[in-house]
């Protein structure tokens, strides 16, 4: 028996509290249901047909309906289903996701952690940061360096760390051990006159400042995205991490790479990081790990994090934490197949070539519109910045909902993209299997917007 739609929408308003949604917008205006995904398209229960330029939420990267990865969901589900990862247990498909993992990370990377989601795995790194100094004798080192509208999760301790005022407002938060230093924004932030080098080289003295000022002795960690997501699709100035990476070596703080939604294979590679020279001892992996399919994330570390906690072992105990899905074989097996289909159907090359041709249509069709002041973005990653006018760069007011009516007036045209109110920008992570068929779509649904927008 299946429950009438209609019927559904009057129980999520009176069952429901949804995530980043208005309580008063869901209570009057109800949910929009999603009953079904095939390739890059979604339908509603009106059989509304919509291209999603967002792939959820910039996570289904092999698209919709892969019946590959429902086998290998009810295949590990008949066969096991669920056992915890306590005390030494394991199972066959979190190890050998493990080792496919390490296959394509970077070189230093030797052991990884699996969770459920993208902010545990960067609580997963705060604790081993801080178990890591406390080892090395260092246990006043637990505070930890952030970046103004970065985006690192929704826990007490990641909303902390994101630099978006929205995720602390009405919430006693940041905590205190908490440090933001400057956004790598050149386009907006950049002094007048002051070249891209100079904007670099100030945002690190910044972090310099800051590191004399606290006192290395009591910063744990630097975490950051390859290019900040949810903040605005911030592409950091060339050299930043390069010029960052001694002053953290010189001052043992160590470096977390949050690469959630970069990771892989969104920007063309496995990995984000070496595309701009980080190179961090900790990697924060979730989204595309499973394509969205199941909840997994995975918490990775270097080989000389890991030594420390072998060395200090005897002495501190069991590392205390973890979770009851930690190492979920049902996720774990999701994960490798996931892994196995863009491997087979060579899905980096197609984010590359595919991401070159995105680009190139923002900025040629795009970007001339007066209310359009940049793009951003690199592979199947990219955002509109909007503004008021280009000569000033300035932003239109939050209250004005610029991004969220343009992303409607896209939306009637069926095609979703994802509006970030906060930072003026519309963006995309379209699946890794868009065609460029579908990205003329997704361009002319942007200009049909737009050219009715006032």
């Amino acid at each position: 028996m299946t429950t009438p739609e209609h019927d559904l929408e009057t129980i999520d308003k009176m069952s429901l509290l949804h995530p980043a949604s208005s309580v008063t917008d869901l209570r009057d205006n109800g949910p929009s249901i999603i009953k079904k995904g095939q390739g890059n398209f979604i339908f509603d229960t009106n059989n509304v047909r919509y291209l999603d330029a967002v792939a959820g939420l910039w996570c289904v990267n092999v698209g919709y309906g892969r019946q590959e990865l429902a086998d290998a969901m009810s295949s590990s589900a008949q066969n096991l289903g669920y056992y915890h990862s306590f005390s030494n247990a394991s199972n066959a498909d979190q190890i050998l996701l493990g080792q496919e993992l390490l296959r394509v990370a970077p070189q230093n990377l030797s052991k990884v952690f699996f969770g459920s989601g993208g902010s545990d795995a960067n609580d997963t790194l705060l604790k081993i940061a801080w178990h890591y100094h406390a080892i090395r004798g260092n246990s006043k080192k637990v505070k930890i360096i952030a970046r103004d509208q970065a985006y690192h999760g929704t826990s007490i301790s990641t909303a902390s760390l994101t630099g978006l005022p929205s995720f602390h407002k009405d919430y006693p938060l940041p905590l205190d051990f908490v440090l933001h230093t400057g956004c790598p924004h050149y386009y907006r932030f950049a002094q007048d006159g002051e070249t891209e080098t100079e904007f670099c080289d100030r945002l690190v003295s910044e972090v310099a400042r800051l590191i004399e000022q606290e006192g290395a002795d009591n910063i744990a960690a630097f975490i950051a995205e390859p290019i900040q997501a949810a903040g605005g699709i911030i592409v950091p100035p060339k050299g930043y991490f390069e010029k960052l990476h001694p002053l953290l070596k010189t001052n043992n703080i160590l470096l977390i790479a949050d690469e959630v939604v970069c990771g892989m294979g969104r920007l063309g590679h496995w990995f984000a990081s070496p595309e701009f020279g980080m190179q961090p001892d900790m990697i924060a992996l979730a989204k595309g790990l499973t394509s969205g399919y199941f909840p997994l994330s995975a918490a990775m570390i270097s080989d000389d994090v890991y030594q420390v906690l072998l060395e200090g072992s005897a002495k501190h105990g069991a590392f205390y934490h973890g979770y009851t899905y930690s190492g979920h074989p049902v996720g774990a097996a999701v994960a490798r197949a996931n892994l196995a289909l863009m491997h087979q159907e060579n899905l980096l090359a197609k984010t590359r070539e595919n991401g070159e041709y995105l680009h190139e249509k923002l900025r040629s069709e795009v970007l001339p519109h007066p209310l359009v002041g940049e793009i951003r973005g690199r592979g199947l990653l990219a955002g509109i910045q909007l503004v008021t006018n280009k000569q000033t760069r300035e932003l239109p007011a939050p209250a004005q909902k610029w991004p969220q009516m343009l992303a409607a007036a896209i939306r009637a045209e069926g095609v979703i993209v994802r509006p970030l109110p906060s930072v003026a920008t519309l963006a995309m992570s379209p699946p890794f299997t868009i065609t460029r068929e579908e990205i003329d779509i997704v361009i002319t649904a942007i200009l049909k917007a737009l050219a009715a927008f006032k």
